[in-house]
């Protein structure tokens, strides 16, 4: 008999089970919950990368049964060698991909939940290996959304400040990448303001070498002028690490009064952890 309630399942198309509801086709959660801090259990699959399971690869069909019983996420991991019971080695090569690379699903969930799993994972994996073992999760994952960043507070600033010039030359390195480029990154790390690289046409330094460049010529070896305005106890905190990352070059801090600093609250965005159910 047609079950006479909508909102309810109807029990001759749907089978009951403890905690959830199963369809041949698998059960679409309505929304995956959220792990707590504390005891769990990994769970670690490995597979061929050509198994097939009813003619689609395995690791697909093991994800999709993992998301459609709500497990709260999974990571698929793809080996570059390895070889299994029957002692074969596989390799991927530039001239042959192989299909027979090793593959890693894990994920992380309840000791109750992987027990309800366990049975149809095995099926799953075939002549795979299914690793458990208990851990503990010190932080779980959480739910973020796109939200306005609150600015912070150098983007306010106004009046006295400091702008600090560095002139290094272009062909300067620090640790096999160039040192402008470094610089830059070093001062994005700590949270200054902003910096400006500028490269010069033409000067000369200490040696008293002549820079110049060239229409025809593209020189690895002109003057690089770094410029950053921040106030004065940030970028003289910062100096010590300009010391240690310079070899040579010229460092200058000036007094500046800031008229205007302004920023586009559009273009800086964070992510808000939001508690709520994984889709």
């Amino acid at each position: 008999m047609p079950n006479q309630n909508p909102t309810e399942p109807d029990r001759e198309h749907w089978g009951v089970r403890p905690n959830y509801l199963y369809r041949n086709e698998g059960y679409i959660p309505k929304g995956g919950r959220m792990l707590s801090a504390g005891k769990a259990m990994k769970v670690s699959i490995y597979l061929s990368e050509g198994s097939k399971h009813h003619g689609v690869p395995t690791y697909s069909s093991i994800l999709d049964f993992l998301f459609y019983r709500g497990v709260s996420g999974a990571t698929v991991m793809k080996g570059i060698a390895g070889f299994g019971a029957d002692h074969h080695m596989h390799t991927a090569s530039i001239v042959e991909i192989s299909d027979h690379l090793p593959l890693k699903i894990e994920f992380i969930e309840s000791k109750e939940k992987v027990n309800e799993l366990l049975g149809k994972l095995e099926e799953l994996v075939g002549t795979g290996m299914i690793e458990v073992q208990e851990t503990t999760l010190a932080k779980p994952a959480q739910i973020s959304k796109p939200k306005k960043a609150t600015p912070p507070s150098h983007l306010k600033m106004e009046g006295k400040a400091k702008m600090m010039r560095i002139y290094i030359g272009e062909s300067d390195q620090w640790k096999s990448k160039p040192l402008y480029k470094a610089l830059v990154e070093a001062m994005r790390a700590n949270d200054i303001a902003g910096v400006t690289v500028y490269r010069g046409i033409l000067g000369y330094g200490a040696h008293r070498r002549m820079h110049k460049d060239k229409a025809l010529h593209l020189s690895h070896d002109c003057s690089i002028m770094l410029s950053a305005v921040d106030t004065e106890e940030k970028l003289r905190s910062f100096l010590p690490l300009v010391d240690q990352m310079m070899e040579e070059g010229l460092v200058v801090l000036s007094d500046v009064d800031i008229i205007k600093y302004s920023y586009r609250a559009l273009d800086i965005d964070q992510s808000e952890p939001v508690t709520g159910s994984a889709v």
